[in-house]
């Protein structure tokens, strides 16, 4: 029997470099957290492989045309998505907030995947890699419901008799 290959996806995203170009291109996002450099794929066929200490941002986009940058940089309210509220301070002073998901093992790899403040915008979701970030703090804890205190349980003494539901 043969062993299969994984089916790979290429998505449409926009490379930011950290020499303020930015390139359009077909990328696999499971390849992310795999070596030190990135594997992109341009609209016209061209393999280009770009080490991840010079990379800013990869942003995954709905379509080539329109801004490639988020819109908004900052929530104008808090985030109703579930996950931690973060803000990004980058290796060139920006600044970027941005909701991860609430999962440890999720910051574990060679960068942070976020989803911008502009849900409706033409970037979906962002790849920063920790090169890129001098800091990410906190700003909070979304979509965590407070658990109530479970009620404690009456002694056996305090429990009524139940009724026979057959007389017997």
């Amino acid at each position: 029997m043969k062993n299969r290959a994984a089916a790979s996806t290429h998505k449409k995203v926009a490379v930011f470099l950290f020499d303020g170009s930015a390139e359009p291109g077909y990328l696999n996002p499971a390849t992310l957290d795999a070596g030190d450099s990135l594997d992109l794929l341009s609209p016209g066929g061209e393999h280009r492989s770009i080490p991840l200490k010079d990379l800013k941002a990869v942003c995954f986009v709905r379509e080539f045309s329109g801004a490639f940058e988020p819109e908004r940089k900052t929530f104008l309210s808090r985030p109703k998505i579930d996950g931690l509220w973060v803000h990004l301070r980058f290796t060139d002073d920006d600044e970027l907030e941005g909701v991860v998901p609430n999962d440890l093992l999720a910051m574990l790899g060679t960068g942070v995947q976020l989803t911008p403040p502009d849900l409706h915008g033409n970037v979906v979701r962002m790849f920063i890699p920790r090169t890129a970030l001098v800091e990410m703090n906190v700003l909070g804890v979304v979509g965590a419901g407070r658990h109530p205190q479970p009620k404690s349980r009456p002694n056996a003494a305090e429990i009524p008799e139940q009724p026979k539901l057959f007389r017997e």
